[in-house]
């Protein structure tokens, strides 16, 4: 019986004393290590590019000397947006690699088929990008912490605006068939309600099909007056320049991350993109009204910098930069504690950050119950050589 308690008493010991570096996977006295998963290849490589910001962020905080006296040792791979791709690279940087835990892996579905393996190994998955509004369940996922406006949120935001500006017209959607076009269009639903069947029109495409001009041609023959794309960034730009081609001028609306001008609106035309409105978070780097801003002036040097020669305008690498700033504000509120339980803990301990790439008045809150990283946006209109920002920030709660 003493044996069972002295024992009871070592493991309840051994769970509250901070974990320091000896004790910790992937850390030692000068380094800790991170793992990341991207599509760096494949359909959706526009918003893979995500993952050189991030590594280019990490290289800043390196030549800075580093966090508390580490640097960031901080492994990438490539993903291809293959689910089958996600788990095998995740198996290597928890089993071969060993890395402290994960950090900015892009993309639902790599992210659906990464989850339940990184729970049974008790390995914090942090700022992922995604926004499906399942991870946003803290039972179902209490190791995940989401790093986009969950798709719920972003997608009830554009089905309120919708009902302002075309009150009584019809709303076609095409969606890319997965999690992240599923959950803009249940958006849509739960907002609308019995309507949605009465007003909305949709089409699935999935991400191996070459084009989904068909799927536009389709849509266009509703007599929709408004029409949302919710995919990622090589079939938004088909929609969009197909739509144009075809002379349908319906209210057109994309997701967040179709939202960059390089990833988007270039390859679909920027004179084609012209009235196409998204929900941002972020200040626009190629936009002048921000040139004597500190924050952005920050963001150009470093670009400048660590990625030189790449296509500032798209904004997948903004989007980078800001999880780097996310990873090193993590990681300072960590100090020397660098127990996997201690990061979990801070990474949801998120009080009032202001980072200075996001818009005015938008946050960074996380808690116990809430693990997302971004629940607020402003809306934009493209006009042809940049965005405009209209209306007040919004969330899940406005009106």
């Amino acid at each position: 019986m003493f044996g069972k308690s002295k024992l009871a008493l070592a493991l309840v010991l051994a769970l509250s004393a901070p974990a320091f570096a000896a004790d910790t996977p992937g850390v030692t006295a000068t380094e800790i290590k991170i793992g990341g998963v991207f599509p760096f290849s494949g359909p959706a490589s526009s918003i893979g590019l995500v993952g050189k910001g991030v590594l280019a962020y990490v290289q800043l905080i390196n030549d800075r000397g580093g966090i508390n006296g580490r640097k960031i040792n901080y492994i990438a791979m490539d993903d291809a947006y293959s689910p089958p791709k996600s788990v095998e690279h995740i198996r290597k940087l928890v089993d071969g690699d060993e890395v402290s835990f994960i950090f900015s892996q892009l993309g639902t579905p790599g992210n659906t088929a990464t989850a339940k393996y990184l729970a049974v190994k008790g390995v914090p998955s942090i700022a992922i990008v995604s926004g499906s509004s399942k991870f946003t369940n803290v039972q179902d996922y209490p190791l995940t912490i989401t790093g986009l406006v969950s798709y719920d949120v972003e997608g009830q935001i554009y089905a309120k605006y919708l009902t302002r500006t075309v009150p009584t017209g019809k709303y076609a959607i095409l969606y890319q068939n997965d999690d992240l076009g599923k959950d803009y269009v249940n958006a849509f639903r739960t907002f609308l309600k019995s309507d949605f069947e009465k007003r909305v029109v949709t089409a699935a495409y999935e991400v191996t099909e070459p084009t989904v001009d068909s799927q536009v041609v389709n849509l266009k023959s509703s007599g929709a007056e408004a029409f949302f794309i919710a995919g990622t960034p090589k079939f938004a730009a088909q929609a969009i320049r197909k739509a144009a081609e075809i002379g349908w001028k319906p209210t057109v609306i994309i997701d967040f991350p179709s939202s960059s001008i390089a990833g988007t609106l270039k390859p679909a035309g920027l004179d084609k993109s012209v009235g196409v409105i998204v929900g941002t978070t972020n200040k626009d780097p190629t936009d002048p009204k921000w040139t004597n801003d500190e924050g952005m002036k920050a963001y150009l040097a470093f670009f400048e910098k660590y990625l030189p020669g790449a296509d500032i305008s798209n904004t997948s690498y903004l989007t980078g930069y800001q999880q780097g700033i996310l990873l090193e504000q993590i990681l300072k509120q960590c100090g020397d504690d660098l127990s996997r339980a201690n990061i979990l803990r801070q990474a949801k301990s998120l009080k009032d950050v202001e980072i200075a790439t996001a818009l005015p008045g938008i946050k960074v809150n996380t808690s116990a119950m809430n693990n997302m990283v971004w629940t607020q946006m402003r809306l934009q209109r493209w006009n042809g050589t940049s965005w405009e920002l209209f209306g007040d920030v919004l969330d899940a709660a406005s009106e």
